[in-house]
């Protein structure tokens, strides 16, 4: 009997994936020009959110279904904060890694993200680039992406939306850090079974990127007249503060996996996905797990090809 898909194809997202990311390197970057903070929330919004919804709306597809619009216990929250409050040096240490790389074969160019100077900056900047983030962001990646991708398998699923999701921030020095993220969000989500907690934990991260930021700039301001004293060279800062991020990424790094296997997850859904078989319950239809032919995954391929042309222009190009 014929089954109605009640999600996306693999084809159908990453078209989508396409087309919205190159809304975002041209009307985004537009916007953002000319005013960083709306620019910011009409790419959120307009070209990522908007587009989202609106096709699973006019293709007629189950939006609590494939978005996962499931409720979430206290608990959950709460180790979703600790897990976010001991991933994100992960997350940093990842990203000195290609900084290292960049510092040595190409530049590294000053962060584009205003730093918030007053209590009301950082709450406009909560607003912009936690909030926003956090919900349109995770319903195209965890919600829409992920679950086109569920009969490739849960760790596919889980790898190559993480990896999109790196790609998608156009910035190789912003590359490892967020795909890394991405697949802790991706892997919470399949724990819960719900958008709401990647949500929570996306909104996490950017805060804490967010305070750090806001309250290093304080210290910066009292700390300029001890700039002299610097001795090492800017690779060489580089290089220790990743040998120390990466001590402190192995030690946090058990401490994130063992609070990921204590999270509680929804024991209610468990029986609709037995991602251990041969085969995978995907809605009410059995799949067997597949490999990305070559006609889906070309939208991917026009794309990463955009990404290393915009990328190498910006880093390597002198």
């Amino acid at each position: 009997m014929f089954s109605r898909r009640e999600s996306p194809t693999i084809l159908e997202s990453n078209i989508l994936y396409l087309l919205v990311g190159m809304a975002l390197i041209t009307i985004g970057s537009i916007v953002q020009t000319m005013d960083l903070y709306k620019g910011l929330l009409i790419t959120e919004y307009i070209l990522i959110l908007l587009p989202v919804l609106l096709y699973l709306r006019v293709k007629g597809y189950s939006i609590k279904k494939t978005l996962r619009l499931s409720k979430v216990s206290l608990k959950q929250i709460i180790y979703t904060l600790l897990i976010m409050l001991f991933s994100y040096p992960i997350a940093v240490f990842f990203n000195y890694i290609g900084l290292i790389f960049l510092s040595k074969y190409g530049k590294v160019l000053p962060s584009l993200v205003p730093i918030p100077e007053s209590a009301e900056e950082f709450l406009i900047g909560f607003f912009v680039m936690s909030i926003s983030p956090g919900i349109c962001e995770e319903i195209m990646f965890r919600g829409m992406l992920m679950k086109s991708y569920e009969p490739l398998g849960k760790k596919k699923a889980i790898v190559y939306s993480a990896i999109l999701f790196g790609i998608f921030h156009f910035n190789l020095q912003n590359l490892l850090g967020p795909t890394f993220l991405g697949i802790i969000f991706g892997i919470l989500t399949y724990k819960t079974n719900s958008i709401i907690i990647p949500v929570i934990a996306h909104m996490t991260n950017n805060f804490i990127a967010l305070t750090i930021g806001f309250y290093s700039n304080k210290v910066g301001e009292i700390s300029v007249d001890n700039s002299n004293t610097m001795l090492l060279t800017e690779e060489q800062m580089l290089l220790s503060g990743a040998i120390v991020m990466a001590l402190l990424a192995v030690v946090l790094g058990f401490v994130v996996y063992r609070l990921i296997l204590s999270i509680p997850g929804d024991e209610a859904e468990a029986p609709e996905e037995i991602w251990e078989l041969e085969g995978e319950i995907y809605g009410r239809k059995l799949y067997r797990k597949r490999n990305m032919d070559i006609i889906e995954g070309f939208p991917l391929f026009l794309f990463i090809i955009i990404f290393l042309f915009f990328n190498y222009k910006y880093f390597f190009m002198l």
